[in-house]
């Protein structure tokens, strides 16, 4: 990995590389007929994958910009979310047509295909040892599968039944965080079916918002040790960025972030990096100083393009922010 780049995809059908260190354009790179919703990193950092309104998924190579040769179709309509599995060997997608794909990279063909939910299919993810997938849709269901077998283990439901639009299994694999279009962020125990925790400050009922997990902390106690705390992170329509601590659900801050909407953010836990992206046309890297407090970092990645709707950075999992027109 060059843990130097940060990459956005947008309504206008292209992928941008950007310095993450100065905020400068590397790269664009082109080959989707139509706006790009979701992006998401190979584990091993040598491949990123897009999901698009064309109704394909296109793999890239980091290190040339080249599209591979082979896009995996399959899709009746737009592509939403993707994400790897931890071994990079499969990729899942959830799109517009209510399905949700499982797909073998290398032979770039469908492995399965699950009727998953009766709406759109917002946001899908692999748990870190690849044996789990979730996924969320207008519905108001999240479904948790069997990556093995195709069943559905799990199905949960919130009695406000509100539009699920992302979802996101935590690092250690025991809990999946959900976003609704009821301005809140929940926190699901998946294996006894029951949410554990709602974190709330921020506006969310039109647009389909992404976040991330992360952690925090200063050195305390013995020399060397760290007591780090966990904490969750998203974007709101009135253009802030909002961290919760996961287990307090306090809000431990928050910042006026873009002019409007911001689509997404993600987080880039070793070097305490944050990224986010929103209707601006704006990608912004805040870095992380003591207190959790964030300072803007490089500047910000600014272009005429048709919005951004989404951001990743490198060797982190996917996280979706797409406009409800696309």
């Amino acid at each position: 990995h060059t843990e130097t780049n940060s990459f956005s995809a947008a309504a206008d059908a292209t992928i941008r590389i950007w310095s993450t260190p100065t905020g400068k354009h590397l790269q664009t790179l082109t080959g989707h007929l139509a706006g790009i919703s979701t992006l998401a990193w190979s584990p091993d950092g040598r491949t990123l994958a897009s999901g698009s309104d064309d109704k394909s998924i296109r793999l890239w190579d980091v290190v040339t910009g080249k599209p591979y040769p082979l896009p995996l179709l399959g899709h009746h309509n737009y592509i939403y979310s993707i994400a790897f599995s931890p071994k990079g060997n499969m990729l899942v997608s959830g799109s517009y047509d209510e399905a949700v794909f499982l797909w073998d990279v290398r032979a770039a063909r469908v492995m399965r295909s699950l009727p998953a939910h009766a709406d759109p299919v917002g946001g899908v993810d692999f748990i870190r040892d690849g044996t789990l997938i979730v996924s969320c849709a207008g519905d108001g269901l999240i479904r948790v599968w069997d990556t093995a077998t195709g069943q559905c283990l799990r199905t949960l439901v919130h009695e406000d039944n509100a539009p699920v639009s992302s979802v996101r299994f935590s690092p250690n694999g025991k809990f999946v965080l959900a976003w609704t279009l009821d301005s809140c962020v929940r926190l699901w125990n998946y294996v006894e079916g029951r949410c554990v925790k709602t974190y709330q400050g921020h506006r969310n009922v039109r647009f389909s918002l992404g976040g991330a997990f992360g952690v925090y902390g200063e050195e305390e106690g013995q020399v060397g040790l760290r007591e780090k705390k966990a904490f969750a992170v998203s974007g709101s329509e009135t253009g802030e960025i909002l961290w919760w601590d996961v287990q307090s659900k306090e809000v431990l801050q928050r910042e006026m972030a873009h002019e409007g909407c911001v689509l997404g953010v993600d987080t880039w836990v070793k070097d305490g990096l944050a990224v986010s992206c929103g209707l601006d046309k704006t990608v912004r890297i805040w870095e992380r100083v003591p207190g959790l407090e964030m300072d803007m970092e490089g500047g910000m990645f600014e272009e005429e393009v048709n919005g951004v709707l989404k951001v990743e950075v490198e060797d982190r999992g996917q996280t979706e922010g797409m406009d409800e027109g696309n």
